[in-house]
């Protein structure tokens, strides 16, 4: 690096409480319950509304690049924004709103509305979920700038986000294929997706809430007026991105892991798993419950890891397991009968299955979830750069890019499956298995994220932010590479 100086930048050290951390994560929680709620959405639109497999992937496609879209211009309002209520509490309980009434509006009504304005009635409901997601999850990116900069405390923030996160996705795996499931049949009940779109709203306002208490005492001009002039305009996004290159190549690696996880948690491809290739749909949910402790013992050993070395390192040493793992995972569902993984009868098979599983999940919840403090180390190196405090900005590029690309993953699954003979319905549970739905699932479920995180792993070579780079900021006024 060389320096290269300003005269505003001078970062001064805040530390936040640790349950202010934990609250905050909430809002990231908030908005991934409805993230696996929509994880479905597919089969309410095929199976209830009468959608083709083509139409809806296509449509969830433009929908996730459109959030895209709206995220640089919902950062930038964010930078501008300093009012009575602060710059980020105003976005997180107006998101929150948006979210819950289309969610209901979308399941309860779509399937009512006259067949030829179905498909723009379900476009003009589903734009207003994807701005009220982009209200919220803007935050998620930009708001933990404030909560602590502490370059200790901030892989907390990772520690708290997965194990909120995998307890969201993980307990409504458990409640959709243990309780929904067994109480209505299958995903061609309306009945199903009303009485989970009600329970969503519940539990996401509960998270909101306590978020926004989490980071009421942080969200005031003491943490983030520091750009007096606060003279940001969007010309400046170009800017940003040509001079500070940590954003550039984390949210490249960060695109890589998105659109993996989003076709290997894809729902569609979780029934082609456990509903077909291990015909037992039920142990998506439970052996997601199952493996929930030692999940969390992995990830608090990979924060005590990123305390130590940094969160580059861990970042690209938990990429690595995940690789090995998974092709563990891959070599066991190639050459092993997985349908005698079975909690009722516990066997060789079962024991090396949640083993596997369970490294498997611990390790991706950290490479997964670490980037989110890492954009914070990205804000911060901008501010010594050019004396701009932009969150706001940051989070926004980080999301745009993330989303655009990862858009690519629900139409990436649904135009493969429409490739092979699924082009009217999705596949489901207790489908016969053929060799062809296996290969498909083997290249879903294993393939994709494999090549995925080895994009990651070369693209964090370049990646600059290390534990020592980011000790040099908080000594010296200004550092550029």
């Amino acid at each position: 690096m060389q320096d290269m100086q300003s005269e505003n930048a001078v970062i001064e050290l805040n530390r936040a409480h640790l349950w202010q951390i934990a609250l905050f994560s909430l809002n990231n929680t908030s908005t991934n319950l409805y993230l696996a709620m929509m994880g479905y959405v597919s089969y309410y639109a095929n199976g209830i509304a009468g959608l083709s497999v083509v139409v809806i992937s296509f449509i969830l496609t433009g929908m996730r690049i459109f959030d895209g879209v709206t995220d640089p211009v919902i950062g930038y309002v964010i930078d501008k924004t300093n009012g009575r209520f602060g710059k980020f509490r105003p976005f997180m309980i107006s998101g929150y709103v948006l979210l819950a009434g289309s969610s209901l509006v979308l399941f309860f009504t779509t399937h009512l509305v006259p067949a030829f304005f179905r498909i723009p009635y379900f476009i003009a409901v589903y734009s207003v979920y994807i701005i009220g997601y982009t209200f919220q999850t803007a935050v998620v990116k930009s708001g933990q700038s404030v909560i602590t900069n502490d370059v200790k405390q901030r892989p907390m923030i990772t520690f708290f986000d997965s194990t909120f996160i995998m307890l969201a996705h993980g307990l409504t795996a458990f409640y959709v294929s243990v309780y929904l499931i067994r109480k209505y049949g299958n995903f061609n009940s309306r009945a199903l997706f009303e009485e989970f779109v009600i329970t969503v709203v519940v539990l996401s306002g509960i998270c909101t809430a306590l978020a926004v208490i989490g980071i009421w005492g942080k969200d005031n001009s003491r943490y983030f007026q520091l750009d007096k002039k606060n003279n940001i305009h969007f010309r400046d996004y170009w800017q940003i991105m040509k001079h500070n290159k940590p954003i550039r190549m984390l949210v490249i690696a960060a695109a890589s892991n998105k659109f993996a996880s989003m076709v290997y948690s894809n729902s569609t491809v979780l029934v082609m798993l456990f509903g077909i290739l291990m015909n037992n749909y039920p142990l998506a949910g439970i052996i997601g419950v199952i493996v929930g402790i030692p999940n969390l013992g992995i990830i608090y050993l990979g924060i005590r890891y990123a305390k130590k070395v940094g969160q580059k390192k861990a970042m690209v040493v938990s990429t690595w397991f995940a690789i090995a793992f998974q092709a563990v995972m891959m070599y066991m569902m190639l050459f092993t009968d997985l349908t005698k993984v079975s909690l009722a009868e516990i066997n060789g098979i079962t024991i090396a299955f949640l083993l596997v599983f369970a490294l498997l999940n611990g390790v991706k919840s950290i490479t997964n979830n670490i980037v989110v403090p890492m954009i914070a180390d990205c804000t911060d190196y901008e501010y010594t750069l050019s004396g701009h405090f932009v969150p706001g900005i940051m989070g926004a590029l980080f999301s745009f890019i993330d989303k655009s690309f990862s858009a690519l993953g629900t139409g990436f699954v649904g135009i493969a499956l429409s490739m092979t003979g699924y082009a009217k319905v999705f596949p489901q549970v207790g489908d016969a298995l053929t060799p062809q739905l296996k290969y498909m699932t083997v290249f879903f479920y294993c393939v994709i994220p494999i090549l995925g995180w080895f994009v990651t792993i070369f693209i964090m070579r370049f990646y600059r932010l290390d534990k020592k780079a980011m000790s040099i900021l908080y000594t010296k006024k200004g550092q550029k590479e």
